[in-house]
C-alpha cells in the first residue's frame, strides 16, 4: 500500500468515528491552543518590557546619591550630600568609556497655555540628556551648553504635552508657564509610551539644569548649590558595563572620602543588568510554559494512544483479513501510525486557529500586547506530529503483530 493511499483510508477510518475522532483531538486542540496563547502573551509582554526599558537607554549608568545605612536601616535616595557639577564633570572627565553625561533635577509643577494647564513632569538636564538615553527629537532641537550655563527659558516637550496643551498641532516657538515663568518651546520628543513603572514617559518636559535650579524646583542644596541629582552616563557600546559599573563606584568613593569599611552612600542603577534580570526572568517564566503546554499535549497523546488501541480491538477482523491476502505487517503498522500523525496534525491545526482567535480575543479584551510567534506556532505542529508517532506507535506495532488466523477468528 502506497503512502498517499494509506492517509486515504486513514481519513476514511476517522470519518467513519467522527464524532469520536474529535473528542479525542480535543486533547490536542487544547494542548496547542494553550501553546499558542501562552507565548503570544509572554512574547507581547516581553517585547513591550523591553521596549521600556530600552527608552531607559541601554548602555547606561544612573547614580544616585543616598543608600547609606543608619543605624541597620537603608536611606531613602538623596539623603546624603548630593553631586554637584564638579563631580560630574571629574567623572566624565575621568573615564574614556563615558560617551556622554548628564544630571537631572525633577520636579512636578502646573503647565500653562493659554487657557490651558495640565500637570507634567519637568526635567532639569544638561545638553546631553536626551543622546544620553537614547531619546529621540522629533521635532526642532534641543537646547545646547550655552543655553544651559546662561539658564535660558527653553522647552523641549514630550508628545502628551503637545496633545493636551496644543491639540497635536506643532508647539515650536510657543510660550508656555511653568510656576508662572515663561519658556518658549524649542523642541518636542518623539513618543516612547508607559514606562517600565507605569508612568507616562511622553508627559514630560526638558528644560536647562541652570534654569529648573534657579526658577522652577528650588532644588538647591546648603552644602551644594550647584546640585545635579541624578547623574546619568552613557557608556560606549564596546565597554564591559560590569567593570565600568565597578570603576564608577570605586572612584566615587574616592570622590566622596568614604572609608573602606563605610558603606556607599551613593547607588549606581545598571540598566542592562536590569535587562539580564528581565531575560533570566522571561527564560524561567517560559520553561514554565513550556512545561504546562507539555503536560497538555501529553494528555492529548495519551488519548490518542487510548483511541488508537480501541481501534485496534474493533478492526481485528479487518486487520487479520489483510494479513490474511497479502498484506505485510510494515503495512499495518504504518497504516495505524498514519491515522494516529493524522489524528495529531488535524487537531493541531485546529488547535493553532482556535489559539491564534483566542489570544487576539484576549488581546483586544485586556488591551494586553501580544505577539504571534510563527516559530513557536511550527514548533506546536511539529511535536503533536511526534505525539502522535510516539503515542501511536505501540498500537500500531500491536495491530501489525496480530496473528491473522487469530484475528479472522476474533468476535
Amino acid at each position: 500500500m502506497t503512502f498517499w493511499n494509506s492517509i486515504k483510508v486513514a481519513f476514511v477510518a476517522l470519518r467513519l468515528n467522527a464524532l469520536r475522532s474529535f473528542l479525542t483531538m480535543l486533547g490536542i486542540i487544547i494542548g496547542i491552543a494553550s501553546v499558542i496563547v501562552m507565548v503570544a502573551i509572554s512574547s507581547g509582554a516581553q517585547k513591550e518590557v523591553d521596549k521600556m526599558i530600552g527608552n531607559l537607554g541601554t548602555n547606561m549608568l544612573i547614580i544616585n546619591s543616598g543608600a547609606g545605612r543608619w543605624g541597620g536601616r537603608r536611606s531613602e535616595t538623596g539623603t546624603d550630600e548630593p553631586f554637584s557639577e564638579n563631580d560630574l564633570k571629574s567623572i566624565t572627565e575621568q573615564f574614556d568609556f563615558i560617551e556622554g553625561s548628564s544630571g537631572s533635577i525633577d520636579a512636578m509643577a502646573t503647565v500653562v497655555s493659554g487657557n490651558r494647564n495640565w500637570q507634567s513632569s519637568i526635567n532639569g538636564v544638561h545638553a546631553d540628556y536626551p543622546y544620553v538615553r537614547g531619546w529621540v527629537i522629533e521635532e526642532g532641537r534641543c537646547f545646547d551648553d550655552r543655553e544651559v550655563r546662561t539658564a535660558a527659558k527653553v522647552a523641549v516637550v514630550g508628545q502628551t504635552i503637545v496633545e493636551e496643551l496644543f491639540d497635536g498641532a506643532s508647539p515650536i516657538n510657543e510660550q508656555i508657564r511653568i510656576n508662572n515663568v515663561p519658556f518658549t518651546i524649542i523642541g518636542t520628543l518623539e513618543e516612547k509610551g508607559q514606562a517600565a513603572w507605569g508612568g507616562d514617559q511622553d508627559n514630560v518636559i526638558l528644560i536647562p539644569i541652570n534654569t529648573a535650579r534657579q526658577r522652577v524646583s528650588g532644588r538647591t542644596s546648603r552644602t551644594v548649590a550647584d546640585e545635579v541629582g541624578t547623574m546619568s552616563f552613557a557608556i560606549r557600546s564596546d565597554a564591559n558595563m560590569e567593570t565600568a559599573e565597578s570603576d564608577l563606584e570605586e572612584f566615587i568613593r574616592n570622590l566622596r572620602k568614604l572609608a573602606p569599611e563605610a558603606d556607599n552612600n551613593f547607588n549606581v542603577r545598571n540598566i542592562a543588568e536590569m535587562i539580564r534580570t528581565r531575560n533570566e526572568t522571561s527564560n524561567t517564566l517560559g520553561m514554565l510554559l513550556a512545561a504546562s503546554a507539555a503536560i497538555s499535549l501529553v494528555v492529548g497523546g495519551i488519548s490518542i494512544m487510548n483511541i488508537m488501541l480501541v481501534s485496534v480491538t474493533e478492526r481485528t477482523k479487518e486487520i487479520g483479513l489483510r494479513l490474511a491476502v497479502g498484506a505485510r505487517r510494515r503495512d499495518i503498522l504504518s497504516q495505524f501510525l498514519i491515522e494516529a500523525v493524522t489524528l495529531c496534525f488535524i487537531g493541531s491545526l485546529f488547535g493553532v486557529g482556535f489559539g491564534v482567535g483566542m489570544a487576539k480575543f484576549i488581546g483586544v479584551l485586556t488591551e494586553w500586547p501580544i505577539s504571534i510567534s510563527l516559530t513557536a506556532t511550527m514548533i506546536a505542529i511539529t511535536t503533536a506530529a511526534c505525539i502522535g508517532i510516539f503515542f501511536g506507535y505501540y498500537p500500531a506495532r500491536k495491530a501489525s503483530r496480530l496473528d491473522p488466523i487469530d484475528a479472522l477468528r476474533y468476535e
